[in-house]
């Protein structure tokens, strides 16, 4: 198959130790957050709850908090997606993509309910951007977002990733979602605050509970904010959740050996934010590492097939290939516009080759004495890695990193990676 290289290099174990900050209950946190704004609340009221498709932690039981505090203050609540064009862009598929995080009627305490239709609110001057605004949650008599606030993937700007974005684009369903992207970054980063804006002064929203994350991807805040303040709070929350934020501890690598991706990982796979490859046209890569080639091997159960990033690999495995959905995948890469996302990488037809592909393919002489790689579990769960022999001298000099001895990467009588992460 013509791979130069036909030994891997000695790995390292490695954990990196983080200062956090962690909620053990998050139902405490939302209790009294909405102690504060329980006149909100009217009894009998129809009462939305947005919820995405992240893979936010401990999601089932942030849903269920805020459903019994509906239910505390006399309000009827429901369940309603605010994904986008997730789940194939359809009601059903999104209403899966919740019961894959637990958040069914019978977990929570609250009937989901899913419609993919909207109704237009109103247009985004000058620019002339439809706002558009899913029709079970205008329904309501009151809406409150729940979203995780967190660095974007595509972009950087005073607001990224959060309520805004669940506003404008999670409950724009498929259509929405598109006329924000048809914007590109402009949109992702100008009109997003714009059009919630719009969708703030027209529709019931009454709270936002606003997320934050630690660097090991547990709870660090919860805040449930008034209408009003979201954008403002947001503004600084997503200061906060950025200084959070975990890195891989080295610069350079030749090869990063990721085992999975997913949706519930990261927006597009693979944060951008974790390996330095935006693949946006007109964007700089990020200011994370500078890594040569990629390797992923395979996708998560948890991303209903849907491989939007994928094409941020270099070399995928037939595993990961075989579970695409290229329906699923393609209608979520077509609405965001980034179509270099949804290109299919080499395919290799088992982990060892995946990884030895890209290790002979790094554009220079690597030897088993400088070849710099690193395995990771994902992009979301970066303690524990491994390092080749040439990045150990390196990466023990951190302070935070404490090394947990030599690893012997076993593989399978199909030559597929036996270690984990």
């Amino acid at each position: 198959m013509g791979i130069r290289i036909k030994e891997l290099p000695e790995m390292y174990r490695i954990r990196q130790h983080f200062d956090i900050t962690e909620v053990k209950d998050v139902s405490d946190e939302i209790a009294a957050g909405f102690e504060k704004h329980k006149d909100r609340i009217s009894p009998g009221a129809k009462i939305g709850i947005a919820v995405g498709s992240r893979g936010i932690y401990q999601l089932q039981n942030l849903v269920k908090a805020v459903v019994e505090e509906v239910k505390k203050y006399d309000g009827i609540p429901y369940i309603i997606p605010a994904m986008g064009s997730h789940g194939g862009a359809t009601a059903e598929g999104q209403k899966e993509y919740l019961a894959g995080y637990g958040i069914t009627e019978q977990s929570v305490g609250a009937p989901v309910i899913s419609n993919m239709e909207v109704e237009q609110l109103g247009i985004v001057e000058p620019d002339g951007m439809p706002v558009y605004f899913d029709k079970e949650a205008l329904a309501m008599d009151g809406l409150i977002m729940l979203n995780r606030i967190k660095a974007h993937t595509d972009f950087h700007d005073v607001t990224e990733s959060g309520l805004l974005k669940q506003m404008a684009i999670g409950f724009g369903n498929h259509i929405g979602a598109m006329a924000i992207h048809e914007y590109g970054i402009y949109g992702l980063a100008k009109l997003i605050p714009k059009a919630a804006a719009i969708i703030m002064e027209k529709t019931p929203v009454l709270l936002g509970v606003a997320v934050i994350e630690n660097a090991e991807d547990t709870t660090a805040k919860v805040e449930v904010i008034p209408r009003e303040l979201i954008e403002e709070r947001e503004k600084e929350l997503i200061v906060e959740a950025k200084a959070m934020m975990p890195s891989l501890p080295f610069d350079e690598a030749d090869v990063l050996v990721v085992q999975e991706m997913g949706k519930d990982i990261s927006g597009v796979g693979l944060d951008s934010n974790i390996t330095g490859r935006i693949l946006v046209r007109g964007e700089d890569d990020s200011a994370g590492p500078s890594i040569y080639r990629i390797v992923c091997l395979d996708l998560t159960d948890e991303s209903h097939h849907n491989g939007l990033g994928v094409g941020l690999a270099d070399v995928i495995t037939q595993r990961l290939f075989d579970k695409l959905d290229l329906d699923t995948t393609y209608a979520n890469v077509i609405t965001s516009g980034f179509l270099e996302r949804g290109f299919i990488p080499v395919i290799q037809k088992t982990d060892k080759e995946a990884i030895l592909t890209a290790l002979s393919c790094c554009n220079r002489k690597v030897t088993m004495d400088d070849a710099r790689v690193a395995f990771i579990k994902n992009t979301l769960d970066i303690k524990e890695l491994l390092v080749s022999r040439a990045m150990l001298e390196e990466v023990k000099t951190l302070n935070h990193v404490e090394v947990l001895g030599k690893e012997i990467l076993s593989f399978d009588s199909e030559h597929n990676l036996e270690l984990k992460i």
